[in-house]
């Protein structure tokens, strides 16, 4: 089952195209500066799925 469900993941983004988008360049990010953390509790220590819970928490935003 996915973490965080998509329905929490859409309250602070329009689309799912967007949000697979920003998880993408935010896991990246996070491989390359792994000490970059925005949460202080992650449920998990894979990139994808921490960029997922920052993008459900509203820590990371759309860039335009």
């Amino acid at each position: 089952m996915l973490y965080p469900p998509i329905h929490e993941l859409k309250k602070n983004v329009d689309s799912k195209y967007l949000v697979v988008t920003m998880a993408a360049k935010r896991a990246r990010h996070l491989q390359d500066h792994p000490d970059d953390l925005m949460l202080d509790e992650y449920k998990t220590l894979k990139t994808v799925s921490r960029a997922l819970e920052e993008i459900a928490d509203n820590k990371v935003k759309e860039k335009h």
